[in-house]
């Protein structure tokens, strides 16, 4: 392979699957799979088919349907395990088998209960093996990096003399750390004869947080795959982050020699998100590359300096990993200049004078909210500056409903200076009436929010109603205020419509301009 390219070894399926909690059916792996192989993935671990009837029909569905990267299957260092692994595998176009076999002094003594000479002749028997059912064959001892320096590099020797195409070399409890595990690496380079013969590949994880840091020291020191998860799923704390690794390698080519991998960047958005959907485990939002807050930003000092060159606090173009853009969250932080961008984005064209009236408003709400949404922001300018003509009015409504009775509504409204009246059912009497004001107006809106809420003591409380509607992209929002909160909901509806259309008025006013 080349030496300026690192391979990307995909482990999402087989120890991403064993984050607690994840669980995916073999259609499922299929689906992940597909978006691999559309992201540019050397090679998938699809699964551990001794481990389950299940696990091998997955890597079986894997092999048959996915054509362009190496479809790879874990085995223990056991002929039936690399039996089931050849079953699986019989399919796929680019088999691989990965054998592994832990060669540490503490899973030694407690675990296998051998002796070195019995690790190091079970590895090289268990790669002759496979050697009779693959021509890949990827060799890991596990627990490498506490494993003696010195048996490591006599395991790594041997399983290559006996026709390991791949060694890969797992810090599997995550226990390095970079300067270590890169010396490692190093050691092994130095110290290994036959090295030059496989492709010394790493597995990190990551107890300390540091598998994406122990991996690019790793590729630092010779390593030319990296085995790594969408999310940086996996076993307790994770695996090294794929989207991590890739995007470090790219952005900081200068540290790495130009090295490069085979991922089409602009789908990691994508993948990660069918992934978190269909394995069920959430993206935490700071995740870097792809978290929902990777490219957003709420300082004041750091809006402005986005606006103004996007460089001064991203160092990554968010559609180079999958976004759209780059989000301006509007909140406590934010300061006079972003908030006047998202207005004219939303089609508020603002005197110096009104903005300013309009951002005080805006900074006295953010001190009681903690996110502000741009229905919050049409709210504060339409209120603020009272620019909301009635292009729709009440004239009068009636309501009937009971126990037993179907509630039915009855809507007069003036629309400009016409009248118009409507009639229309609905599961209670507010829903006959919102029902109703779309039929007369000819909107149809989906209501996202309702509350009613007392705003005044006694039995003649005065109720305050608001609505959150939907229609079609448009959220807009509306409130009024009466003794009766049936005619509180209907006012509030009519403000929403009216707000919907000063929304379009003045969006159609900025496309002419």
């Amino acid at each position: 392979m080349k030496k300026d390219r690192v391979l990307i070894f995909d482990t999402t399926l087989r120890d991403g699957e064993q984050t607690p909690g994840a669980s995916l059916t073999a259609n499922e792996k299929l689906k992940i799979a597909f978006q691999l192989e559309t992201l540019g993935v050397d090679v998938i671990e699809a699964g551990f088919p001794r481990t389950s009837p299940g696990d091998l029909e997955a890597v079986r569905t894997v092999s048959r349907h996915i054509k362009k990267p190496v479809i790879c299957g874990l085995a223990r260092a056991t002929r039936k395990d690399i039996d089931d692994a050849y079953e699986a595998l019989r399919k796929a176009r680019r088999p691989r088998v990965h054998v592994f076999l832990a060669t540490s002094r503490i899973h030694r003594k407690y675990k296998l209960k051998k002796a070195k000479d019995e690790i190091l002749r079970a590895s090289v028997e268990a790669v002759r093996y496979a050697r009779k059912k693959f021509s890949d064959i990827e060799f890991s001892p596990e627990d490498a990096s506490r494993t003696e320096p010195d048996f490591l590099a006599r395991v790594v020797e041997a399983v290559i003399k006996a026709g390991a195409n791949t060694v890969n070399i797992p810090d599997t409890v995550g226990y390095s750390v970079p300067q270590e595990f890169g010396g490692i690496i190093k050691r092994l380079m130095e110290d290994v004869p036959n090295i030059g013969k496989a492709v010394i590949s790493v597995h990190c994880h990551n107890d300390l947080g540091l598998g994406v840091s122990n991996s690019l020291a790793a590729i630092l020191n010779g390593a030319r795959q990296v085995e790594c998860t969408i999310n940086g799923l996996g076993e307790r704390a994770g695996n090294a982050s794929l989207e991590e690794i890739v995007m470090g390698l790219k952005m900081r080519g200068d540290m790495f020699g130009g090295i490069t991998t085979n991922i089409r960047t602009r789908e990691l958005y994508r993948v990660s998100k069918l992934v978190s959907k269909l394995s069920g485990i959430p993206v935490q939002p700071n995740k870097a590359i792809i978290g929902e807050n990777a490219f957003s930003h709420e300082a004041g000092i750091h809006q402005d300096g986005v606006l103004k060159k996007r460089d001064t606090y991203e160092i990554i173009k968010p559609q180079d990993v999958g976004f759209k853009g780059s989000r301006l969250i509007l909140g406590k932080l934010s300061g006079r200049h972003a908030f006047s961008v998202r207005l004219k984005e939303l089609g508020y064209f603002l005197s110096d004078k009104e903005l300013d009236q309009a951002f005080r408003r805006f900074k006295t709400l953010a001190d009681k909210k903690r996110k502000i949404f741009d229905e919050d922001l049409a709210t504060i300018v339409e209120d603020e500056l009272a620019i909301i003509p009635e292009k729709y009015k009440l004239l009068n409504f009636e309501v009937t409903s009971g126990m037993r009775v179907k509630p039915l509504a009855s809507v007069e409204l003036l629309e400009d200076k016409k009248k118009i009246r409507a009639s229309a059912g609905g599961d209670g009497p507010i829903d006959a009436c919102f029902k109703t004001i779309d039929k007369a107006s000819g909107l149809k809106g989906a209501l996202v929010d309702y509350k009613v809420s007392a705003v005044t003591s006694g039995k003649d409380a005065l109720g305050e109603a608001s609505v959150k509607i939907a229609f079609r992209e448009t959220i807009v929002t509306g409130r009024a205020s009466s003794t009766d909160v049936i005619e509180a909901s209907v006012l509030a509806y009519v403000n929403a419509i009216n707000r919907l259309s000063l929304r379009k008025k003045k969006l159609k006013g900025k496309r002419r301009t």
